[in-house]
């Protein structure tokens, strides 16, 4: 019997999945097929949707002209966060095969000119609102992987990044204050996971202007929530749960044992919830890329519900149940990362790592 080598692939991952479910290790050849993803997208001009404002003749360029660092992977957040992929696993992984190469694409990426031309472009007319709140806070989450590499290239690209780190910080500094109410869609404009990357970073890096504007908001909007509505989750082409996204931000604000009350507030049917309380998504057409973002719901789940885990006092009742729905998220969804469908491809290799580095937990 022949084996093809998507099926190898696959047994790879998952069984890098189970490893990792069971005492976080992280295998470097599945970092390499991760990688890979990233390193055949981040570079690759075409297929590319381009969303801005067009002023005039002259904004109607190619995408290697508008944003010369981040113009692959289809579109700037996707290109922006196959950049973190790069960047966390060439750390991880300083010594893997792979990574010599993840470096060199963050050299040509990262350069100082190609930066000042990002510059440029986010500060144009009618660009105020350019990838707020996902792709900024995924930028902000580039330039904190970054600055904590000790590295000495990496300490170069993290200086270059700067000043499009000082534009998405000021950017939420200036909109958030304004923000009368909550995003809860789940897709690009959510903003409890948006602020959870903001959080992460204002701390990293020492920003506590930041972080108190977001933990006020936070507390602001989702502090008073009650019987969340997760049944109607989720929607035909939500990557993010609205519901879930919610709580692992508030585990972030929230002391242990705070966060286990207002837990038992939003999602009191956990109490009482069966090791199948919540399934896995299922895609049907993995070559559309608004239902292919199913796949990448399901690793956003999974690491949504390792974030409650990790929030929660070691003795809470609920952890059994969030567990085994983190574990078969897991695996529903790093069995998708195969790179078969661009759709897919382009994206969730990112998810995949996030979910298995344990970013924004460790």
């Amino acid at each position: 019997m022949l084996i093809s080598t998507t099926t190898l692939i696959l047994s790879t991952i998952l069984g890098g999945a189970m490893t990792t479910a069971q005492d976080d290790a992280f295998d470097a050849e599945v970092a390499a097929r991760f990688a890979r993803l990233a390193l055949e997208c981040v570079h690759r001009e075409f297929p590319n949707k381009i969303a801005h404002v067009l002023q005039s003749d002259e904004d109607a360029r190619p995408p290697r002209e508008l944003t010369p660092a981040f113009y692959g992977c289809y579109d700037w957040h996707s290109s922006v966060h196959g950049h973190w992929l790069l960047a966390r696993l060439a750390r991880r992984f300083p010594k893997a095969a792979f990574a010599a190469e993840a470096k060199a694409a963050l050299a040509e990426s990262l350069r100082p000119d190609k930066i000042a031309k990002e510059v440029t472009y986010l500060e144009a007319p009618g660009r105020g609102t350019f990838e707020r709140p996902y792709g900024l806070a995924w930028l902000l989450q580039l330039s904190a992987e970054l600055h904590e590499w000790t590295d000495d290239e990496a300490r170069a690209w993290a200086q270059a990044i700067e000043p499009l780190e000082t534009i998405a910080a000021e950017r939420f500094l200036t909109w958030l204050p304004k923000l009368s109410h909550p995003i809860r869609t789940g897709e690009h404009s959510q903003t409890a996971f948006a602020f959870g990357l903001v959080l992460d970073w204002a701390r990293s890096r020492g920003r506590t202007d930041v972080e108190e504007l977001v933990v006020r908001k936070s507390r602001e909007f989702y502090l008073g929530d009650r019987d969340a509505p997760l049944a109607y989750e989720p929607s035909g082409q939500d990557f993010l749960s609205p519901v879930l996204a919610e709580a692992d931000l508030m585990r972030r604000v929230l002391a242990k044992q705070d966060f286990a009350a207002w837990l038992s507030r939003f999602l009191p049917q956990l109490d009482e919830a069966r090791a199948n309380w919540l399934t896995p998504a299922v895609v049907t057409d993995k070559t559309d890329g608004k239902l292919a973002h199913l796949d990448g719901l399901n690793l956003a789940r999974a690491w949504m519900l390792d974030g409650i885990v990790s929030g929660l006092p070691a003795e809470d009742a609920r952890l059994p149940s969030l567990r085994a729905a983190a574990a078969s998220h897991r695996a529903s969804g790093l069995a998708a990362v195969t790179g078969e469908h661009y759709e897919g491809g382009h994206w969730l290799g990112s998810f995949a790592v996030y979910l298995v580095t344990r970013r924004g937990i460790e």
